[in-house]
């Protein structure tokens, strides 16, 4: 007869059952970093094993049913402080510089919905040493701290890229899922690494310092994928029933810096479930 299961073996089996059958349900069982650039000097295929990554003549999956949530020429549809946010050149842009700058994170909230299973893409583009932003999802208002502060799921983003593309909850339970992490929280508890999506540093290499990046975020029941230029950077099942948030806004962070900062955001757009 088998073997008793230990709690933290059927914890682990559980998130992986998980986060496969999501992964299978949209189609990214086989996405690798093929839709992307490789880092300099990478060989194409390598890494990927007997196999791996996309097949010859195998296309990305073809992008239909999203909605533009943003008209690119001014903010209808969005709530955010007037002296930080405007439109220029078609892009979202918030910007600080000293002197000038909030008192807290505030954020540009989308207010045409609290979407929660969905697809959300958009281009982003992050400037200014020391600077942090972040897009907010499944997440709420915290009025009692000021307008325009949120708290929920955000795919981080800094200029230095030591956190960009991880999961972070703005005002919660903080770090879930590291970048190059697959991380389950179990119900009350503190995340845990179940397994990896990559390392973590060499991830970086397709991310554009100072320039456009393509993020996505899918999220699905209680899985979130998030990738950035079609890499998936990290991974979490959330199964903390009593913190998770299975809806919610969307919102663009203004963060906080010492120094000045420029975040642009463009192309958003969302598919719902």
């Amino acid at each position: 007869m088998p073997l008793p299961m230990d709690n933290t073996r059927f914890m682990r089996m559980t998130a992986l059952g998980a986060c496969a059958a999501t992964l299978f349900s949209i189609g990214l069982l086989a996405q690798d970093a093929g839709r992307g650039t490789p880092p300099a000097g990478a060989q194409p295929g390598a890494g990927r094993g007997r196999g791996g990554g996309r097949g010859p003549g195998q296309a990305p999956i073809e992008e239909v049913g999203f909605q533009r949530i943003f008209d690119g020429s001014s903010l209808k549809g969005w709530d955010c402080d007037p002296d930080f946010w405007r439109v220029e050149e078609g892009n979202m842009v918030a910007e600080t510089r000293p002197g000038h700058m909030p008192k807290q994170n505030i954020f540009c909230i989308w207010r045409d919905g609290k979407p929660a299973d969905f697809d959300l893409k958009l281009q982003y583009r992050l400037s200014g040493a020391g600077g942090n932003s972040g897009v907010q999802y499944r997440s709420i208002e915290r009025p009692d701290v000021a307008k325009w502060v949120m708290q929920g799921y955000q795919a981080d983003i800094d200029a230095d890229e030591r956190y960009t593309g991880q999961v972070y909850e703005e005002r919660a339970r903080g770090f879930l899922a590291n970048r190059g992490n697959f991380a389950y929280v179990g119900d009350g508890q503190k995340s845990a690494m179940v397994g990896t999506v990559g390392d973590g540093n060499e991830l970086t290499a397709f991310i554009k310092s100072g320039d456009w990046n393509d993020m996505e975020i899918i999220a699905r029941g209680n899985t979130l994928i998030q990738l950035i230029n079609g890499h998936v950077m990290s991974v979490l099942v959330d199964d903390d029933k009593a913190n998770r948030k299975m809806d919610g806004l969307i919102g663009i962070q203004l963060h906080v810096t010492q120094a000045g900062e420029k975040v642009e955001a463009r192309n958003i757009r969302i598919k719902t479930f």
